[in-house]
């Protein structure tokens, strides 16, 4: 068989994207006195990266599609089912540099690309997740087939230390990758670890037992 393939609210974004402390009121009233910004870590300090989970996501999926001989275009739009986030959540200490410490992520977990430069997706904050667009898939062959989307998703708790004693610690998340998969409901899908995308979309549109899903053949 050939697969071929075309191409919070308003207050709580800001104080994680800005780290500012305070927002105004948005039920009417008087508005809250805007406080000083959080105090900024010092430049050269060292992060120290703990709980980390680097897996595959997935974000959304299509129903299965019947095709008899010949294939054809898969025309089942995707439905989403996880919005991925690029953020850095400060829990205490003074606030640091967002895309620094992104950066810092990126090269702890083995994306070196994300410590380099001025411009890097993994590090922007403000980055969109990515849309599900419509498809233009199309197979060659018979069978019961389902399209899918997936991320690589990146999460972890850090620590930041100064040599002045003075210490940050929060979380941070990323993603990379942006794929997507098309996989047939009967056919097993080979070497798939825990949490595979291709396996988790056959449990949920081709159903659990079904081969590609790791059930027993019917």
């Amino acid at each position: 068989m050939k697969i071929t393939k075309a191409a919070l609210s308003a207050c709580a974004v800001a104080a994680l994207l800005t780290g500012t402390v305070a927002c105004t009121s948005e039920s009417g009233g008087t508005a809250a006195r805007p406080t000083k910004t959080a105090a900024t870590a010092c430049a050269n300090g060292t992060y120290t990266w703990f709980n980390v989970d680097a897996r595959d996501v997935l974000t959304g999926i299509a129903e299965k599609q019947k095709l008899g001989k010949g294939g054809g275009p898969l025309t089942n739009e995707l439905t989403r089912l996880h919005t991925p986030a690029t953020a850095v959540i400060f829990e205490k200490g003074p606030r640091l540099d967002t895309k620094a410490t992104l950066r810092s992520l990126g090269a702890h977990t083995g994306d070196y690309e994300a410590a380099e430069g001025d411009v890097y997706d993994f590090a922007d904050v403000r980055r969109p997740a990515p849309k599900l667009q419509s498809r233009t898939t199309s197979v060659d062959g018979a069978g019961t087939f389902v399209d899918f989307a997936y991320v690589h998703q990146v999460t972890a708790d850090f620590q930041y230390s100064c040599d002045n004693g003075a210490r940050a610690a929060g979380r941070a998340i990323g993603w990379t990758v942006d794929g997507s998969g098309v996989l047939e409901c009967s056919t097993p899908i080979e070497k798939a670890e825990a949490g595979d995308p291709a396996q988790e979309a056959a449990r949920l549109s081709c159903g659990r037992t079904s081969p590609a899903a790791g059930g027993k053949k019917g």
